[in-house]
């Protein structure tokens, strides 16, 4: 069998001689001889070497040879169709895209141009945040200081009442335990005020809570600066007068920031109520005159401290919503401050 297969070709792939592409062999093609490439070539029309004519150019000056081999004939090239994959026609899987609402980023968004702004743009006209918060401390300094206002000409009003009427100034002599009444309302009003933030920012029971504050304690400075002289009430207020107004308009030029100072005045109050105590049992002129100039002191440097944090320019500062905490502060600093100087004049002038 292995002779057999070595002295005959064999047909398939592997024999170029029989490959169905390019057809059954031309049995003349084996008897060409090979060219001579030393000769010049043929001119046209001329016998090619081997006996095969050199046929005529063609349109384009090129010689129109047979397409092929030509040991080979021109065989029809495979039209077979090409197998088509069965490709996924769809429709395709869609994935758990998260389909919105997308996160916004923080605009800013400002009255003049509504809509996110162009990040290579920014409008010169438009309110920066520090102007914005500028614009918002005035509105709350202007509205502590109205309420501030009306609360004093209250207090100032009941002290000329109880000082120029003879008959308000019997009544409070004859019945004292008003006082007492008035002292417990007054405490009690100022313990909701300074405790409960929720209440004293809720409108309007906040301003309610303070109207009770302010008139109790106007009762009260009423009633005891009835019992001084017309004169003195007169120096004190007017010395009162002028102490705030300094130290406010101070306050608000001075570049030294009190309210770093809140834990020594705390420790100094504390100071100040055990001397009131000392005071109680020592009948002494000069011990409570030096004791009513370190309570006016005392309250001077507060009215600074809460000056400057009504301005909101220093370390600390109150929030806008805190008028009424605001006004508060101020006015009790003012009426302490009162207070104490009416009694350094009254006792000086006995």
């Amino acid at each position: 069998m292995s002779q057999d297969k070595s002295g005959f070709p064999i047909t398939g792939e592997t024999n170029p001689l029989h490959n169905p592409m390019f057809g059954q062999p031309n049995p003349a093609g084996f008897m060409i001889p090979p060219p001579n490439y030393t000769q010049a070539p043929p001119a046209f029309g001329e016998t090619a070497p081997g006996g095969m004519p050199f046929p005529a150019p063609t349109a384009f000056g090129q010689p129109g040879f047979t397409q092929g081999a030509p040991a080979f004939g021109q065989a029809p090239f495979p039209q077979m169709p090409f197998p088509q994959m069965p490709f996924p026609q769809g429709p395709y899987n869609q994935g758990p895209y998260n389909q919105g609402p997308y996160n916004q980023g923080p605009y800013n968004q400002d009255p003049y141009n509504q809509g996110p702004p162009n990040p290579g743009y920014s409008d010169p006209n438009a309110p920066t945040g520090w102007e914005e918060d500028k614009t918002i401390r005035r509105a709350f300094i202007r509205k502590v200081f109205m309420v501030l206002t009306v609360q004093l000409m209250v207090t100032f009003s009941f002290v000329a009442i109880f000082t120029f009427v003879d008959d308000a100034k019997t009544f409070v002599r004859i019945n004292p335990w008003t006082y007492y009444v008035s002292y417990a309302i007054f405490f009690v009003s100022l313990i909701v005020l300074s405790c409960c933030g929720e209440f004293r920012r809720k409108h309007p029971w906040n301003l309610v809570a303070l109207s009770i504050l302010t008139l109790s304690l106007s009762y009260m400075v009423g009633m005891i600066a009835s019992f001084y002289d017309t004169d003195a009430v007169i120096m004190a207020v007017g010395i009162t007068a002028v102490v705030c107004f300094t130290v406010v308009l101070f306050s608000l030029q001075s570049k030294y920031d009190f309210t770093s100072c809140q834990g020594v005045l705390f420790v100094c109050l504390i100071v100040l109520i055990v001397f009131a105590i000392l005071c109680i049992f020592i009948r002494n002129k000069i011990l409570h005159i030096v004791y009513a100039s370190l309570g006016a002191l005392l309250f001077t440097c507060f009215l600074a401290v809460d000056t400057q944090l009504l301005l909101g320019n220093k370390k600390l500062s109150l929030s806008p919503e805190e008028y009424v905490f605001a006004a508060l502060n101020l006015y009790t600093d003012i009426i302490n401050i009162f207070m104490y100087i009416l009694a350094i004049v009254g006792r000086s002038r006995e």
